[in-house]
């Protein structure tokens, strides 16, 4: 939740935000968290999204249900396993907390690889395009990391550095990090990537009706590739205004530089495709599976 003041005269818009809290309700031993109720709306929406989607590019929407178990299956562990090595010194004394991931700590970077790979494999192993699987799963990832923005809204992390704006989230003392517990409030980086995230799945929505269109130039594997590249710029700035940054050897920010990997591979791919005007490398959709293709 969020609460509105007005904090000079000529101030447009001013938001205070103030989170809740991580949990919803308890009854007995069962905790429901805004994180897994986050979590699971996502993966619910973004299914009927692709299946949605499946339709347009000719696609059994069957297969997207059957897509969703592998991305899970590979998603979720990959996201975690990618926050716990870069925060180790976290839980190399508690390793039972690795596997608490309803307190938080997932990484999307993490889950992107592991549901690329997961992509992957599936295409080979139903013999459809790995591009076209791509192009119809990227409008609901792009729409899922929007949503699960907010569970770091009520889990009160993945803040910003210290900021007075009109708009900032308030942080409890006990959720600031070393060195900020004498500041109240912080950029509210949740939101802005949320935003930047809906702004990029209009974008993707847009080019997916236009490629429906007949006779339409826009090619099979654009649609993730302007994800990768428009989701990858928002991400590099906002992470440089965040405070808990995944670090790599202590001097670089990862998601600052995966982001500008993720730049560069889709630069290259819309090179490719549209300046080069060759297809995108791709699985053997002709190659036949000697194991049943209904797994």
């Amino acid at each position: 939740m969020s609460n509105l003041g007005l904090y000079s005269p000529d101030s447009l818009l001013a938001f205070l935000f103030t989170s809740p809290g991580s949990i919803i309700f308890q009854v007995g031993f069962l905790t429901f968290r805004w994180y897994g109720l986050l979590i699971a709306s996502a993966v619910i929406i973004g299914v009927n999204l692709s299946q949605y989607l499946a339709k347009q590019r000719d696609i059994d929407p069957l297969l997207i249900q059957k897509l969703t178990i592998w991305l899970v299956v590979a998603a979720l562990p990959c996201a975690r396993l990618y926050y716990v090595i870069f925060q180790w010194s976290e839980y190399a004394g508690h390793p039972s907390d690795i596997f608490a991931i309803w307190k938080g700590g997932i990484a999307i970077h993490g889950a992107i690889i592991g549901g690329l790979v997961a992509i992957l494999l599936f295409s080979r192993w139903h013999r459809i395009s790995f591009w076209k699987l791509v192009d119809v799963v990227a409008p609901s990832l792009i729409l899922g990391q929007a949503i699960g923005r907010w569970g770091n809204f009520f889990n009160s992390e993945a803040f910003g550095s210290p900021t007075n704006l009109p708009w900032k989230l308030y942080i409890p003392i006990q959720q600031r990090p070393p060195g900020f517990e004498g500041f109240e409030y912080f950029h509210p980086t949740f939101l802005y990537e949320s935003l930047w995230n809906f702004s990029v799945l209009y974008l993707l929505l847009t080019l997916f009706a236009r490629a429906a269109k007949p006779n339409s130039q826009i090619k099979d594997g654009t649609i993730f590739l302007v994800y990768l590249v428009t989701y990858s710029i928002g991400r590099f700035w906002i992470e440089g205004l965040r405070t808990d940054s995944l670090m790599l050897l202590n001097l670089l920010r990862i998601a600052q530089v995966i982001s500008l990997t993720g730049i560069l591979v889709g630069g290259i791919g819309l090179i490719w495709l549209y300046w080069l005007k060759r297809p995108l490398p791709d699985v053997d959709i002709t190659r036949r599976c000697t194991s049943d293709n209904n797994l």
